[in-house]
């Protein structure tokens, strides 16, 4: 059975966050230039330097226990389709045994990590909580 580490409403709250910093992209217009009003959206679009989200969602990440850190590993990879709920306690393992630097930067750099996430929690949800 799944007895996940943390809640949904975690979860969900986390996917949030990480939509909240994938939508943003890198910095690239210096000088966005014509009108002032419309100069506005693309900058709340664009990461900048003091932009605290990617720094905030790192640290939630990398604060939590390393059973936490592999369970949200192997939801991301059950809502990838890398692994079933049926393999639950194996997917943790291998997540931990695949540990290579930090897991927020791992997640981080998954283009869909807040769908695969939701994915996975709803196919662990659907396959049984204890």
């Amino acid at each position: 059975m799944f007895e996940p580490p943390f809640d949904s409403a975690e979860i969900e709250e986390l996917v949030l966050r990480f939509s909240a910093v994938m939508a943003k992209e890198a910095t690239d217009i210096s000088d966005l230039g014509g009108n002032p009003t419309d100069d506005e959206v693309a900058e709340t679009l664009q990461e900048t330097r003091g932009d605290l989200s990617r720094a905030e969602i790192t640290q939630e990440i990398e604060s939590m226990n390393d059973e936490q850190k592999d369970a949200l590993v192997a939801l991301f990879w059950i809502g990838r389709g890398d692994a079933e709920p049926e393999e639950w306690e194996e997917t943790k393992l291998l997540a931990r045994q695949q540990h290579d630097g930090l897991v927020s930067h791992y997640l981080l750099g998954q283009p869909e990590v807040g769908e695969f996430l939701t994915e996975g929690l709803e196919k662990m949800l659907e396959y049984g909580v204890e």
